[in-house]
């Protein structure tokens, strides 16, 4: 059975988040053992499902992990003397594009230099072709966004007061959070720079609070000596930002380090084309210190029968199906499930014909095709498939936006 992209996507977050913290405990073996089952995970990603359109973040997300590997591998034991595996190995290139990184003989730069070629691996820097109308439904969440993005960056003359820098979207996975941050940089053409926070929070690329400096840093040259607008989009923000039992000083300190960037941007001149936008799934665990930087926060929530009946058109329009099935029917069954639900739904109804072809045996006949798909495969579909949002989850999105909601 294949995997939906959710399961690899979180199967790829654990080894990461497990690799990073054998890491910073000098675990190196078993560092290595779980970055290596991370890019597993999003290889297989990219492989199973070649035209998600989050593909290129997670191959950069790889060359990332792998580029952590190979310093592992070639860092000097404890009495001087190099790992002999490292003498052998090469650094794998995930995305198959030509890698000129320097070699093991001459790899003697300063640890800046170091540093910023693995924040340069770590990011995806890129002018998104993302349109609005891929975005289905979300209507107060791109208002907002066009709101405070899209229309200062086309008439600034029109804003005398300013217009907010930082935004917070939240609520439910698959939601399409990144997808809506991606759509705004395309809509004004400018960088959109993508960084999770948990590899910001990591040690191997250097002291935590100096890679939020160092990120912040890009996005202002980016801005200020290209003169483009740069969109920085950081996912699972609650990770960096959010309360947590038994802080050590590395935390407190990264987090007061993003407060300073934060009203930098913010007090910066009315013309700064920089904003930030910040992804979270758990927006109670984020600190009220941090809420009032983001002056908007726009809840991305789960999609209407109106948003649902759109996706089902656009996940069916390439799959065979019989002609009484109609779109609205199915929206009316998949009440309380996400987008990236009704994407694996639609994907199981293809794969229920396709395995009912090759266990007939008709497969190996080039002639022979699945038959129409039905309403009765997708009810069958459903029956087995319940969302990924609970009802309790939906009722904490709804307690925590009556508190804190900011359109």
């Amino acid at each position: 059975m294949s995997l939906a992209p959710q399961e690899l996507e979180n199967t790829a977050s654990k080894y990461a988040a497990e690799a990073i913290k054998l890491d910073s405990q000098g675990s190196r073996g078993m560092a290595i053992q779980s970055y290596e089952r991370a890019i597993e995970s999003l290889v297989k990603l990219v492989q199973v499902y070649p035209d998600y359109k989050l593909n290129k973040i997670y191959i950069e997300r790889a060359n990332a992990y792998q580029s952590r590997i190979e310093a592992l591998r070639l860092s000097p034991r404890l009495d001087g003397s190099m790992n002999q595996s490292a003498k052998v190995t090469s650094r794998t290139n995930i995305s198959s594009k030509t890698n000129n990184e320097t070699t093991s003989e001459n790899r003697k730069t300063n640890s800046n230099e170091q540093w910023d070629a693995a924040l340069d691996d770590l990011v995806l820097k890129e002018k998104p072709r993302v349109r609005w109308t891929e975005v289905v439904g979300q209507e107060d969440a791109k208002r907002a966004i066009r709101e405070s993005i899209v229309y200062p960056t086309k008439r600034a003359d029109l804003f005398p007061l300013g217009w907010p820098r930082g935004i917070l979207l939240y609520g439910p996975p698959g939601c399409g959070k990144t997808l809506i941050a991606a759509a705004a940089a395309a809509e004004i053409d400018g960088y959109f720079i993508n960084v999770d926070a948990a590899s910001m929070m990591s040690k191997w690329l250097g002291e935590a609070e100096k890679n939020v400096s160092k990120l912040f840093v890009m996005a202002r040259k980016l801005n200020e000596h290209e003169n483009t607008p740069v969109l920085l989009f950081i996912d699972e923000i609650d990770s960096l930002l959010g309360t947590r039992n038994g802080e050590v000083g590395g935390e407190v300190r990264v987090k007061n380090q993003f407060l300073t960037e934060m009203d930098g941007i913010n007090n910066k001149s009315k013309g700064t084309l920089l904003y930030v936008i910040g992804a979270t799934n758990k927006p109670w665990s984020l600190e009220s210190g941090f809420l009032r930087r983001f002056q908007k926060r726009i809840y991305v929530t789960l999609p209407d029968i109106s948003s649902r009946t759109n996706l089902f058109v656009q996940y069916t329009s390439a799959l065979k199906k019989e002609a009484s099935l109609k779109p609205e029917d199915l929206a009316k069954l998949c009440d309380g499930y996400s987008a990236s639900d009704i994407k694996d739904i639609c994907q199981s109804a293809q794969l229920r014909v396709v395995n009912e072809l090759f266990e007939s045996g008709k497969a190996s006949d080039d002639m022979s095709i699945p038959r129409s798909i039905s309403i009765t495969d997708f009810k069958e579909i459903i029956k087995i498939r319940k969302p990924s949002v609970s009802v309790d989850m939906i009722k904490a999105y709804m307690k925590w936006s009556d508190q804190f909601k900011a359109l």
